[in-house]
């Protein structure tokens, strides 16, 4: 069927944000809650667009960060470029808009971003090109600042040393920049508003009264008679303490008089009484006044109805310290009540294959998913504190006793009853879980034993036990497992195991995979029990070196196509094109015979060397298969630039395809996908014919697993 314009628009900005990972969404996240940070704390502006230039810059190597505003004549000029040295912000000063006035002229003339490749060739920087040459500016990215009407009163821009053009996630950060700008540049106009008011309330349009030595009022204004109900004589010669609601203890008297003997001042929120009993709540600023001696002769109290600083100040706060998908309070405000060593229980919730969600749905579905998990948690579980800490992950904080798993059962048992529904797309959540009673670290527990549940399945949990602490058995099986692994590499202990891969057509074995296992005398390892550890201490490259030539040697003797495992690591090392290309020659190998199998994060979100190198192997003739397809969120744009030979689809989805009608349907609409793009599939963990009949009717053209052949040191027969 013809797709329509709109179908072809939709997908278009799908594509684009797919290209975002959520590391890359959270990098972002995380300078909105910096400069929020720096907003509620009330730094001066000039250092928050500074630092805003510097988080900016650090997300791009090779680049400065530059703010630029019109004046009043509409001309630009600079007011934060903290990289920058000072010759080339003289030069670039006093920039008038234009279509020849470079990124940031362009930007703020056409009101729309400006990305230029070569600044040395690009018709936008005629009238400024020397400046790119005399400063090595080779590709410069502009971004309008806007007002509340729309209109471009500045650029934020990044300049690099190199040409280059910005991917979506720069093009994200540059619009997130632009706009915290503009919401700085409005607080900034709100304090200007605030210190009129300031300046209103010294000439007397608030509440003022003036105590001598003694603290007996000898003065007040008008203000105060009708803020407080007195008439003037009734306040004259009294203590303000007539005014008091008396909520306070002596303490905080005290130390408002500690303040007033040894700064002089004191300000602060308060509570008083009116004459007919009322409260008010005001800010209360006391300066002492002193004579030609420096000598306390009176004390000037001004009172200033709160109402509208309140609010201010109540945004603010809300702002730095609640999600703004879901309203939860966020990271910050958890971490700050958590500072006050009260024991309490702490559940911490990861949603399981989110990122996968994120892929099939789009980001939108995705965040009313996340809406919906928030109110459902909000309203089910009588929760204290109910916090939304990143793009998929939750807390839950109870002040009184409970019994965590108890209460961990209970949120399993709800969501596996109540699908989540959204525009009549329903699904089924889960969630991974850790959990921690305690008073101290107990963010930091919950976060070490929830990383120990993700990696033990989904809808797992664990609970932190300060006698068994995961983190100290965590390092012994570590140092126990790279004992394991360098032993095996001086000792020549590494070989592959060959699996073989049934031809759904033919039905025949036709391909083996080439599995690393430990060989000791009294027994046979399994990666899954040294893997992590091979990561962590780097030895993965070593370990793969060691199975492709063990196994290039055994494939010489026969004619059989044959897979083996590739990983980020390997990528990382830059080897692998020399060292294949040397090895098959070495044992008269064709490469169109090596099946390079490699991890679908590899392929969706590697780096461009990575992607570069696997390019390079797939012009000499090696084939590429994506391993565990479906496991993580696949980027199938990045499948189609690779060329992609086969598709692994992942084992979880394989194992119970004849039970459960979830796990058919991903392995269908995979299949489905890789027909169109005539892309063979491979379906892992075939363990029986049910499973194998289903991957017949589906058209997967080959199944691997126990039900055709486990994986043995021998191959099962040679050509």
């Amino acid at each position: 069927m013809k797709k329509t314009n709109l179908q072809n628009i939709i997908e278009k900005e799908q594509s684009e944000e797919i290209k975002l990972t959520s590391y890359q969404y959270n990098q972002i996240l995380n300078i909105q809650q910096q400069i929020l940070d720096m907003l509620a704390s009330n730094y001066q502006t000039s250092e928050i667009l500074s630092e805003l230039c510097f988080l900016a810059e650090s997300l791009l190597p090779s680049a400065v960060a530059s703010i630029m505003l019109k004046n009043d004549t509409g001309i630009l000029e600079i007011k934060a470029a903290p990289s920058i040295p000072d010759v080339a912000k003289n030069s670039l000063n006093n920039l008038v808009p234009g279509p020849y006035a470079g990124s940031c002229g362009n930007a703020v003339y056409r009101n729309e971003p400006q990305y230029v490749k070569n600044t040395f060739t690009d018709t936008r920087w005629n009238d400024i090109k020397q400046l790119a040459i005399d400063f090595n500016i080779c590709a410069c990215w502009s971004m309008p600042i806007k007002n509340k009407h729309k209109e471009a009163i500045g650029s934020f821009a990044l300049s690099s040393f190199e040409h280059r053009m910005p991917n979506p996630f720069h093009k994200k950060l540059l619009q997130t920049a632009s706009t915290i700008v503009t919401i700085v540049l409005k607080n900034q106009e709100s304090k200007k508003h605030y210190q009129l008011y300031v300046d209103m309330m010294k000439n007397s349009s608030n509440g003022m009264l003036i105590t001598n030595e003694k603290n007996e009022i000898i003065q007040l204004n008008k203000a105060i008679e009708n803020m407080y109900g007195y008439e003037k004589d009734e306040l004259l010669n009294k203590n303000p303490n007539i005014l008091s609601s008396n909520k306070y203890s002596s303490n905080f008297y005290k130390n408002m008089w500690d303040n007033l003997h040894s700064k002089l001042k004191w300000n602060g929120e308060i509570i008083n009484k009116k004459k007919d009993g009322s409260l008010v709540t005001q800010w209360l600023s006391i300066s002492a006044l002193l004579d030609e001696n420096k000598q306390v002769y009176n004390y000037l109290g001004i009172f200033t109805d709160l109402t509208e600083l309140k609010e201010a100040q109540e945004k603010m706060e809300y702002l730095a310290f609640h999600d703004n998908l879901t309203k939860l309070y966020n990271k910050s405000y958890l971490e700050n009540i958590l500072n006050n060593e009260e024991k309490r229980n702490l559940i911490l919730l990861n949603i399981n294959n989110f990122s996968y969600i994120n892929t099939a749905y789009g980001f939108e579905i995705a965040d009313e998913i996340l809406i919906n998990i928030a109110n459902t948690l909000s309203n089910n579980f009588e929760a204290d504190i109910i916090c939304r800490l990143n793009s998929d992950e939750f807390a839950l904080l109870f002040n009184k006793e409970i019994s965590l798993k108890e209460k961990i059962y209970e949120i399993q048992k709800f969501f596996m009853n109540n699908l989540i529904d959204i525009n009549k797309i329903k699904l089924n959540i889960t969630f991974s879980y850790g959990a921690v009673s305690g008073k101290i670290n107990l963010l930091r527990k919950a976060s070490t034993v929830l990383k120990e549940a993700k990696e033990s399945g989904k809808n797992r949990y664990e609970i932190f036990d300060e006698n068994n602490s995961v983190d100290y058995k965590k390092r012994e099986e570590f140092i126990k497992n790279t004992n394991l692994i360098k032993n095996a590499l001086d000792k020549d202990q590494i070989i592959p195991f060959f699996q073989g891969i049934h031809d759904n057509r033919t039905n025949e074995i036709t391909k083996y995979e080439a599995l690393v296992r430990i060989e000791l005398e009294d027994r046979i390892i399994s990666p899954f029990e040294f893997l992590e550890a091979a990561k962590l201490a780097g030895l993965i490259p070593e370990i793969t070196k060691r199975v492709i030539i063990k196994t290039l040697k055994t494939m010489s003797k026969n004619n059989y196509f044959f897979s083996l495992n590739i990983t980020e690591d390997d990528l990382a090392e830059k080897y692998l094109y020399n060292f294949l290309c040397e090895k098959i020659e070495l044992y008269n190998i064709s490469p169109n015979r090596v099946i390079l199998e490699i991890l679908e994060g590899v392929s969706s979100s590697g780096k461009t060397s990575h992607l570069s190198q696997l390019i390079l192997l797939k012009n000499k003739g090696f084939k590429i298969a994506i391993d565990d397809f479906g496991a993580e969120y696949s980027n199938f744009e990045r499948i189609l630039d690779l060329d992609i030979d086969f598709l692994k689809i992942d084992a979880k989805y394989i194992k119970n395809i004849d039970t459960n009608k979830r796990s058919y349907e991903i392995v269908k609409a995979i299949a489905f996908f890789a027909k169109n793009v005539n892309i063979p599939c491979i379906a892992e963990f075939v363990h029986n014919n049910n499973v194998q009949k289903i991957i017949n009717d589906l058209g997967i053209e080959y199944s691997q697993g126990y039900y055709f052949s486990e994986p043995k040191k021998e191959l099962l027969t040679s050509l």
